[in-house]
């Protein structure tokens, strides 16, 4: 027997040795059939609608009113209110508007210095009261502009008045706006002011537009009722709460507008040198080396024409274009260049010359300031004074000439004749990437236009 089984192992063996390259090869394969089949299986999974269900009912009962209303007791509870300041209010009756039944927060905000700014110069500041369920004051935030200065447009101030052991502090802080994009339209019917304000679009805004847009449409005379706009804007907010003041309203980031057969639009681009300007979506610079107005936006009285003088009585050419504006108003200079001068001169009153290259020279007259200096160098759409009556001036408004080669010229010519500033091409694959999004962005604004028309 044992001979037996030890001639069968060495027989096997023996086979294993001669045949060894044809067993791997039968091992692999049966492995990778094994494989083959568990990847094959694997997602079959069974059916959720084939398995045992279970229903369980639990009755939950909830605790007693009296323990319920006993753990609301015991927490501590803040309010919250906000308002606006008005001019009139006193520590007091702000105070009494937010729910805030506290003498010692009234006292303090007469008494501190940087607390009674909350109450002193213009109203419109936004504050939010914050107080326990007995009505006394834990902390008043408050927000309002900036002072004027360089961070005017981009920041907020803000005024905190907190209760630390026993003892009130004010503080002050300026921090920056984040803003949120807004989207809306617009139907001509009388005036782009009053397509606007039924669109519930700020004033600031349709001033940008009529700006952007000013050196291809006459607001004053080419408007026609039907004529429809569309247009992308930032609202700024501080502390996430819209501001209440100068509308609200930051840059215009894109904007259509469409007058007949034409069509107009603008769309705000940075370029690689760093400076933002208005362009067509075809990458057209719509920004001239000269503005179309030295006001943001007016009304022309008198025109480069022939005019019968109010004050010499007798028929003349008058050689600029006379812009009506209130006293104070803000005027820019419409060009790049250096003041060659800035003060009184006979019956121009206060008046700033600007010389600009190819010996082209702007004058802006009758001013009621001066905010330049002879010598100093400006930008466009820099402040260069504001609109007054000086000089021989029936009333307040702006006299504006253009001269090249000492010649008088039509402002209005000069600046839609113009040279744009062109994009660089570097930045040209940006910009169509950005004009395809800006697009986009009209074209729901436009949505919303004919959802408004077609439910009135």
């Amino acid at each position: 027997m044992d001979n037996t089984i030890e001639r069968t192992q060495r027989g096997l063996l023996r086979f294993a040795t001669e045949h060894r390259f044809g067993l791997v090869a039968s091992a692999i394969a049966l492995l990778a059939g094994f494989g083959i089949t568990a990847v094959a299986v694997a997602p079959l999974v069974p059916d959720p609608a084939l398995l045992p269900q279970r229903t369980v009912v639990e009755t939950v009962v909830p605790e007693g009113m009296s323990e319920q209303l006993l753990a609301l007791a015991n927490q501590e509870l803040q309010l919250t209110r906000s308002d606006i300041t008005r001019g009139t209010d006193t520590a007091e009756s702000l105070l009494a508007r937010l729910g805030v039944r506290d003498p010692a927060a009234s006292s303090f905000i007469r008494s501190d210095a940087t607390a009674r700014q909350l109450v002193t110069g213009r109203g419109g500041k936004m504050v939010q009261a914050f107080t326990d369920e007995s009505g006394n004051l834990q902390t008043l935030v408050a927000r309002y502009p900036a002072e004027r200065g360089e961070l005017a447009r981009t920041h907020f101030t803000r005024m905190t008045l907190s209760r630390v052991g026993g003892r009130w502090l004010a503080r002050l802080e300026t921090a920056a706006y984040t803003t949120q994009t807004r989207l809306a339209s617009g139907t001509i019917r009388s005036s782009l002011f009053g397509a606007t304000d039924e669109s519930g679009i700020p004033d600031s805004v349709a001033l940008q537009m009529a700006d952007i847009f000013s050196t291809d449409i006459d607001f004053h005379r080419e408007l026609h009722r039907g004529d429809t706009f569309s247009v992308v804007y930032e609202s700024l907010v501080a502390d996430g709460e819209p501001v209440a003041w100068n509308e609200g309203a930051g840059r215009v980031l894109a904007a259509e507008f469409v007058s007949g057969t034409r069509v107009h639009r603008a769309m705000w681009f940075t370029a690689g040198d760093g400076r933002g300007g208005y362009y067509d979506t075809n990458g057209r610079s719509l920004r001239r080396s000269f503005l179309a107005s030295p006001l943001e936006f007016s009304r022309v009285t008198s025109g480069f024409a022939m005019r019968f003088h109010p004050l010499m009585q007798s028929w003349r050419a008058h050689l600029g274009v006379d812009y009506g504006a209130p006293k104070g108003t803000p005027v820019r200079v419409v060009g790049d260049g250096i003041v060659e001068v800035a003060g009184w001169q006979n019956g121009y009153g206060n008046v700033v010359h600007v010389r600009h290259g190819n010996d082209r020279v702007t004058i802006y007259a009758h001013l009621s300031r001066v905010d330049v200096r002879r010598g100093q160098r400006v930008e466009q759409g820099h402040r260069i004074g504001a609109v007054g009556a000086t000089g021989w001036a029936t009333g307040p408004h702006l006299h504006f000439e253009f001269r090249v080669g000492g010649q008088h010229q039509d402002p209005m010519r000069m600046a839609k004749a113009s040279e744009t500033v062109p994009l660089d091409a570097a930045s040209r694959p940006r910009f169509a990437e950005a004009a395809l999004a800006v697009q986009a962005k009209l074209e729901v604004a436009g949505s919303l236009l004919g959802q408004r028309v077609s439910s009135e």
